[in-house]
C-alpha cells in the first residue's frame, strides 16, 4: 500500500474509532431520542456505514449489497429526523457489526483500487474522501445530540490555549478581486465548485468571533425585546420561540451559567459565543452597528492571498491544522478563548476563522455559476434556495479532514442546537 493509500487507511480509522466513543453507551441512551431536531446516536452509527457501502462498496467497486433491507431505514430523505424511532433500524450490537463488515471489505477495496483511475469516484480517492468527510459530520451531529442529552460523563474535555486579551478589533480587507472556490483540491465537495471570479469592495470584518462577554451586552442592553434589530422574520421567531439568551443559557443570581455536556458552569466570558440562530446573530450584528458577512467576503477574509494571488487551503497557509493553529477535532469540548491562536492567522489578520465555531454569514445556500451535481443531487442541489443560511469555518468538533477554507455548510436560520457563532463584517464607508 503506498503512503496516500496509508494516509487513507488512517482516517478511516481515526473517524470510526471516533464514532464508537461517541456511542460507547448503554443502549438506552443510544436508540432514545433526545431531541425532535435530532436521530437516536445508533440511526447515525448504523448510516455511516450504510452509506460506506452504498458508495465504496457498491457505486465505486460494483460489490454486491451487503445489506439491500436497510436501505430505506438509513436514507436520510426517507424519514424525517423527528420520526426515525419509529423505524426498524439496528440495535446497537447489530449497528456494530454491521459497520464493521462494511469497514473490512471497504479496506480491501482500498488495498486494491487504482487511485490514478479515471473514474470520477475513483481518482484520487474522492469516495473515500466523500466517507471519510460525512463520517466526521454525522460524529459532530452526534456531539449536537449528546450535548442535547444533558448526560454527563459522555463526552471528554481538554486542555486549550490562553486567550490574548486586547488587539485589534477589526482587520480592512481591500477592495479586489479573488478567486472563490476551487478546482484543484481532490477532496471538495461539488458546492465548492468551481472556483470562480468575485470582485468585492473594500470592507471591515471582525478579527475574532464574537464573545460571550459582547453577546452578554446585547442580552443587557435589551437586544431581544426590541423589534429594530429584528427582521420581521427574526422578530416573528424570537416572540414565537419566547427565547431571550443563547440556547443552554440561564441567568441566577446576576450570572449567566451554561449546560455544556451534563454539567452547570458559569458562562466563560473570554470564549466566542455559541448555540445562536442566524436570527440572534443578525440582530446582535445590527444592534452593533454593523451586519454579517456575506459567504464571498468571509472566504476572501478566511484565505485570500493577494500577494501571491492564490487562495490558501487553510487560513495560514497549506499544512494542516495542529494545536498550534486551530481549536478542531475535539480537542476540548468547547471553543478556546478569544485570541488563542495568533499564528492561525488569516493572509488579512483575522484569527480562529477555523475551528471553535462554525460561523453564520448573510448569504443564502445556493450552488456557484456552473455547478455540477456530483456524485448525487442530494448532498447540495436540493438545498439550494432561501430556505438555508450558509456557515463557514468549522467548529471545535469539526475534524480537520472535514475543513477548509472553501468548505461550505448550510442550516435553517432558527437551528440553534449546532456549533454555531459568528462575526460581523461593515463595508469601508460605514460608520
Amino acid at each position: 500500500m503506498n503512503d496516500f493509500k496509508e494516509r487513507i487507511a488512517a482516517e478511516l480509522i481515526a473517524v470510526r474509532d471516533r464514532s464508537l466513543a461517541y456511542t460507547e453507551a448503554e443502549d438506552d441512551l443510544l436508540v432514545r431520542q433526545h431531541s425532535p431536531l435530532m436521530s437516536p446516536l445508533v440511526w447515525d452509527l448504523a448510516h455511516v456505514g450504510n452509506y460506506e457501502e452504498l458508495w465504496v462498496l457498491r457505486a465505486a467497486a460494483g460489490i454486491t449489497p451487503l445489506r439491500p433491507e436497510i436501505d430505506d431505514i438509513y436514507d436520510a430523505f426517507k424519514t424525517p429526523r423527528k420520526d426515525r424511532p419509529t423505524l426498524p433500524f439496528l440495535r446497537p450490537s447489530e449497528a456494530r457489526d454491521y459497520i464493521g463488515g462494511v469497514r473490512g471489505r471497504v479496506l480491501d477495496v482500498l488495498d486494491a483500487v487504482d487511485l490514478e483511475d479515471p473514474s470520477p469516484l475513483r481518482r484520487d480517492g474522492f469516495v473515500f474522501g466523500l466517507v471519510i468527510q460525512h463520517e466526521h459530520q454525522h460524529d459532530e451531529t452526534m456531539l449536537a445530540t449528546l450535548q442535547l442529552s444533558r448526560q454527563p460523563g459522555m463526552v471528554r474535555d481538554g486542555a486549550l490555549p490562553p486567550g490574548r486579551p486586547g488587539g485589534a478589533d477589526e482587520v480592512h480587507v481591500p477592495a479586489g478581486p479573488f478567486l472563490m472556490g476551487t478546482d484543484t483540491l481532490p477532496w471538495a465537495y461539488d458546492n465548492e465548485r468551481p472556483a470562480h471570479r468575485v470582485d468585492l469592495p473594500a470592507y471591515w470584518i471582525d478579527r475574532l468571533p464574537v464573545g460571550n462577554a459582547a453577546y452578554a451586552a446585547f442580552i443587557e442592553d435589551g437586544g431581544y425585546h426590541d423589534p429594530r434589530w429584528w427582521t420581521p422574520e427574526g422578530w416573528k421567531w424570537r416572540q414565537e420561540s419566547g427565547v431571550f439568551a443563547p440556547l443552554f443559557w440561564v441567568k441566577d443570581g446576576g450570572t449567566w451559567w451554561r449546560s455544556r455536556f451534563g454539567r452547570t458552569e458559569p458562562v466563560p466570558m473570554d470564549e466566542p459565543v455559541q448555540h445562536v440562530c442566524w436570527y440572534e446573530a443578525d440582530a446582535y450584528a445590527r444592534w452593533a452597528g454593523k451586519r454579517l458577512p456575506t459567504e464571498a467576503e468571509w472566504e476572501k477574509a478566511c484565505g485570500w492571498d493577494a500577494a501571491t494571488g492564490r487562495a490558501r487551503k487553510y487560513p495560514w497557509g497549506d499544512q494542516d491544522p495542529t494545536p498550534e493553529l486551530a481549536n478542531l477535532g475535539h480537542r476540548a469540548a468547547r471553543p478556546a478563548p478569544l485570541g488563542a491562536y495568533p499564528g492561525g492567522a488569516s493572509p488579512y489578520g483575522a484569527e480562529q476563522m477555523v475551528g471553535d465555531v462554525w460561523e453564520w454569514t448573510g448569504t443564502w445556500f445556493d450552488g456557484y455559476p456552473g455547478f455540477s451535481a456530483f456524485p448525487y443531487r442530494e448532498y447540495s442541489e436540493v438545498f439550494f434556495g432561501r430556505d438555508y443560511r450558509v456557515l463557514r469555518g468549522g467548529s471545535w468538533a469539526a475534524d480537520p479532514a472535514a475543513v477548509r477554507t472553501t468548505f461550505r455548510n448550510w442550516d435553517y436560520p432558527i437551528r440553534r442546537q449546532i456549533f454555531t457563532g459568528f462575526r460581523c463584517a461593515r463595508t469601508a464607508e460605514q460608520r
